[in-house]
Formats: C-alpha cells, sequence, structure tokens
C-alpha cells in the first residue's frame, strides 16, 4: 500500500478575518473528514495570539486531496481566501520516518 499523503498548512489571514477564517474551516470539518480518502483533518491555532491557522491533512493518496480539492464548499473556503489572506497558504509536504506508533499514556 502507498504512504499516505501528509500535508501541514499555515493559513494566515489579515487580522480582520481571523475570526471568518478559523469558522470557515470549522464549518467544513465534519463534512472533510467523512470524505472518502480523508484519513485526518484537524484544525490548530497559535494559543499566543499569532494570528494564523494550522491544518494537519492525511489523505490516502493524491487523488483523494483532488477530489477535497474540487468540493464546493472547499472551493467556497478557497474564493474566500483571495480576499482575507495576509499571505499565500505556506503547505508542506509530510513523510513519517520511523515505525508509525501510538504514544502511551
Amino acid at each position: 500500500m502507498a504512504e499516505p499523503l501528509t500535508l501541514f498548512a499555515r493559513i494566515t489571514p489579515k487580522p480582520a478575518y481571523l475570526a471568518a477564517a478559523r469558522q470557515a474551516v470549522l464549518d467544513i470539518l465534519p463534512t472533510t473528514r467523512r470524505e472518502p480518502g480523508c484519513r485526518v483533518f484537524r484544525l490548530f491555532d497559535d494559543p499566543s495570539g499569532g494570528g494564523s491557522l494550522y491544518l494537519l491533512e492525511v489523505w490516502d493518496d493524491e487523488a483523494a486531496l483532488a477530489a477535497h480539492h474540487a468540493q464546493p464548499y472547499t472551493r467556497s473556503v478557497f474564493e474566500r481566501y483571495r480576499t482575507w489572506l495576509a499571505e499565500p497558504v505556506a503547505l508542506t509536504t509530510l513523510r513519517e520516518i520511523g515505525a508509525p506508533a501510538a504514544c502511551s499514556s
């Protein structure tokens, strides 16, 4: 089986649009998580108030990610980002090294 596609995105809205950008992603979380091929779709913010949002995404493959980007709700968020963002989304593709395992609690 192919290695999953893991992405980390930093989203930096203009200060006036931070709440709206956060809500836009929160609104699509449940639907995105039900998409075929979505393994992880988690939103984080900066507790120090840095003004950025962070998405951790894990998809089965590029096709699953492409299907996500083609969804009307995803395209709607991207369209609003055109006005809302202070800078382009910083997207990093990650590759896990070492054996995947859960941490003990």
